[in-house]
């Protein structure tokens, strides 16, 4: 371990060179190579991935997007934390092994089986999602008769939004709109990722299902490399909470990784760990920039550990802890300076951006790109721009 501690600053740029690589061209190649280098974007709001995407690579198209989508070079389904993602197909299968971890005690704290097992019922709900895809009644309709077929007997719960959640949560499972694009929030159906990925006929497909098919340890460790590679320097802490798994699952991982790793202690107290190869140098800024609700420059890491992109104070703010809602952050200077709202409804929108006390507002031209960048990839015509200060 070096002797030498990280700065808050220090984490902050090396960080920044991660989430923000340089990336040629604007087409489905080069999203393809982006996602790769970023790792996966939190996504239940469905614009948040083009609008991470294009805070990233300005410039890029919604036909763009939504053709990576259409051809499986991006996929969106419930992973780490249970939450909605978008990845690339790999990055998924690699997150899907961390989801079964992670959720696995609510979903037998809910289910209460005495007769089958977890992996059974996944495995169940996978057979169902496989030769079409599903929606969510269908899902649910298909998971309680399943249980009941193999004399369990399902809670009340299974009738309610966590039983539907169960259905349609699975990590094994990737999701397409019914109707409409992939932009918005409409009606999705579901299907295993494995048969959309062979229908599609996925380049990757062999790959994909050897890492399937990887042991407990040796996936666990493929996710931990993909945080470190995404968002490192980062805390045992960080990892574990981006991942939703236990302090335990992450650090039997890091041991079985140290031979590859560094570490260094942080500003925190805590070891920063990182890969020790493929490394970009630290940036300190690039540019001002539009991100989405929950943006992985808050989300790659654990909540009472962010000051390498913002304060406490502007957290709490940003952040409201009672409802769990985030605004879309503000980028400027390398640092999270405030927030931004796109109002309206239909096509034209009227952007509200707030700085927070005491930061230094964007110039004028910097910010106007940035808001042209947000407006073009979700279609969007710009009424008017407002700055204030919070």
């Amino acid at each position: 371990m070096s002797t030498r501690a990280y700065t808050w600053d220090q984490l902050r740029r090396s960080s920044l060179a991660r989430q923000f690589p340089p990336v040629r061209g604007r087409g489905v190649a080069a999203v393809s190579d982006l996602m790769s280098r970023i790792g996966p974007l939190q996504t239940q709001t469905a614009r948040s991935a083009f609008l991470g995407i294009a805070a990233r690579l300005p410039g890029v198209t919604p036909a763009t997007l939504t053709e990576a989508y259409e051809r499986h070079v991006l996929v969106r389904g419930s992973s780490i934390r249970g939450t909605v993602h978008t990845s690339t197909a790999e990055h998924h299968v690699a997150l899907e092994r961390a989801t079964r971890v992670g959720q696995r005690a609510m979903w037998a704290r809910t289910l209460r089986l005495e007769k089958t097992t977890l992996e059974e019922v996944w495995d169940g709900i996978e057979e169902f999602a496989t030769p079409a895809w599903r929606e969510v009644d269908e899902l649910a309709a298909h998971l309680r008769s399943w249980l009941e077929q193999r004399g369990e007997q399902p809670t009340d719960q299974l009738g309610q939004p966590l039983g539907r959640y169960l259905a349609f949560g699975h990590g094994g499972l990737i999701r397409r709109p019914v109707a409409g694009g992939w932009d918005g929030q409409t009606r999705p159906a579901y299907r295993w990722v494995g048969a959309a990925l062979a229908d599609a006929g996925h380049e990757d497909t062999a790959r994909l299902a050897a890492l399937r098919a990887s042991t407990h340890e040796e996936a666990m460790a493929a996710v931990v490399l993909l945080h470190l590679r995404s968002h490192g320097p980062a805390s045992r802490h960080d990892v574990a909470w981006w991942a939703g798994v236990g302090l335990r699952e992450v650090d039997a991982a890091l041991a079985r990784l140290e031979h590859r790793l560094s570490v260094r202690s942080g500003p925190d107290g805590r070891d920063y760990w990182d890969v020790a190869d493929g490394v970009r140098r630290p940036v300190g800024d690039v540019g001002v920039r539009l991100l989405p609700e929950f943006d992985a420059l808050m989300c790659g890491y654990d909540p009472r550990a962010r000051e390498r992109f913002i304060t406490p104070e502007q957290h709490a703010i940003l952040w409201n802890q009672k409802n769990g809602l985030v605004l879309p952050p503000l980028l400027h200077h390398g640092r999270i300076a405030g927030w931004w709202r796109a109002e309206g409804s239909g096509r034209s929108r009227r952007f509200l951006v707030t700085t927070f006390p005491g930061v230094a507002a964007p110039a004028a031209a910097d910010l106007e790109r940035a808001v042209a960048s947000a407006a073009a990839v979700m279609q969007w015509e710009i009424a008017d721009v407002t700055l204030e200060r919070g």
